[in-house]
């Protein structure tokens, strides 16, 4: 079964705002078995409005509409509705008794606007909106389901959850769709296709597989559907498994997990430390780590030293090792992190210093050089690296980079 999600106004076409409905109603509906064939954002006019309609009814067995619905002379889905269903606008008194009792504790007067909301197609089941003036409304045509609902992420939510869902259950019954995302670190995404073709070859037919390439990490995301969901739950671990066994040192999580918040936890579980010199990543290493409730407990500090003034007046760096290496080189950054580690009476320490870009570059050294070096008890180590001309992007994968070889330290002291 598939499903159209369209969301009307300008306000979107012209990026005033963001169109967050339709990836929420997507996951959503996407955990009921129902596939989304498209997603699309249209103008206020009526006859765009139509035409689409038409043109996704041909297609879709479900129609989801957000936005249009309000009261003000710029929403004008009710008068597009109309026309589509061959219909007309009647008052319906549960809708205006309701828009009453919303606004009344808030000392609002009814006004023919809000009036209005009361004025629903005489062909549609209303949808109640607890949360709102204008309610939702259902509409059956040509074997084909449309549900309006308002614009405001609010209002739509709870009329998914309560109204429009339930009804779409009783009368579908859908497969079970069911997602499991993997997160790798440390292969490029043809790197780690390469790597795991076997894997892949080996999948069922009941299971798709996608990658999701970004500065961050590559997500592998799994998708199984099929009838019986507790097998699907199975045979999903039993995949996700052999995958481990495939690439076990770059796989540092699953789903919503980060990988500062991964070393977050084995860092608490051994009660160890953690300390960090920053110089190309600007503090975004410490940002990453300090995201994670509670790591104040193995968190002792970061140092943001950008120039090399900075390296050693604080950390203490020879200026010397700085004229005559560089302070992009391994001798610096391993100074670097050795200083961190002493100065913050820390059991690990990470250092990074690079050249971000977009300018600065030699030949010798481009835009994209990064040293990162780990300090530990009994051991320093570094390892450069040479990423991109975007300077954004490369402070990403330099921080995910250096938690990842600390990662690598910490579980399998391998890099």
């Amino acid at each position: 079964m598939e499903a159209d999600l369209i969301t009307i106004g300008d306000e979107i076409l012209i990026g005033q705002i963001v169109d967050t409905n339709s990836a929420w109603m997507a996951q959503h509906l996407n955990d009921e078995g129902i596939n989304i064939r498209q997603i699309i954002s249209i103008s206020d006019q009526p006859d765009h409005i139509t035409q689409t309609l038409l043109e996704s009814g041909k297609k879709s067995s479900i129609v989801l509409v957000t936005g249009g619905l309000g009261p003000t002379r710029d929403d004008r889905t009710k008068t597009a509705l109309c026309t589509f269903f061959e219909t007309q606008l009647i008052e319906n008194n549960d809708v205006l008794d309701h828009v009453i009792q919303l606004l009344a504790p808030r000392g609002i007067a009814i006004n023919s606007l809000n009036r209005d909301q009361a004025l629903v197609p005489e062909t549609a089941i209303v949808l109640p909106n607890k949360l709102g003036t204008a309610p939702g409304l259902w509409f059956e045509k040509d074997q084909t389901i449309y549900v309006f609902m308002p614009g405001v992420p609010f209002e739509m939510k709870y009329l998914m959850e309560y109204e429009v869902i339930p009804r779409i259950k009783k009368l579908f019954n859908t497969n079970s769709i069911l997602h499991r995302t993997v997160l790798t670190q440390g292969l490029a995404e043809s790197a780690l296709a390469e790597k795991i073709t076997h894997w892949e070859d080996s999948l069922p037919d009941s299971i798709g597989l996608a990658y999701l390439p970004s500065p961050h990490s590559v997500r592998l995301r799994l998708s199984a559907r099929g009838d019986n969901e507790n097998y699907l739950k199975k045979l999903l671990d039993q995949k996700i498994e052999e995958l481990t066994a495939v690439i076990p040192d770059y796989i540092f999580g699953y789903e919503e997990e980060t990988l500062a918040g991964n070393i977050g936890k084995i860092l608490l579980e051994r009660n160890l430390t953690l300390a960090i010199a920053e110089s190309c990543t600007g503090g975004n290493i410490a940002h990453s780590i300090t995201l994670n409730p509670g790591s104040s407990a193995y968190f002792k500090g970061g140092i943001v030293v950008y120039s090399n003034e900075t390296k050693i007046n604080i950390l203490g760096i020879d200026p010397n090792l700085i004229s005559d290496r560089g302070a992009v080189s391994k001798d610096v950054v391993e100074e670097m992190a050795l200083g961190a580690r002493r100065i913050m009476n820390s059991d690990f320490a990470i250092a990074t210093s690079g050249i971000a870009g977009p300018d600065g570059g030699t030949i010798e050294k481009p835009v994209g050089t990064v040293w990162i070096a780990i300090a530990g008890p009994d051991f320093v180590i570094s390892k450069v690296f040479n990423f991109a001309n975007h300077r954004e992007r490369n402070i990403i994968r330099s921080t995910q980079t250096a938690l990842n070889m600390l990662r690598l330290k910490l579980l399998k002291d391998k890099l």
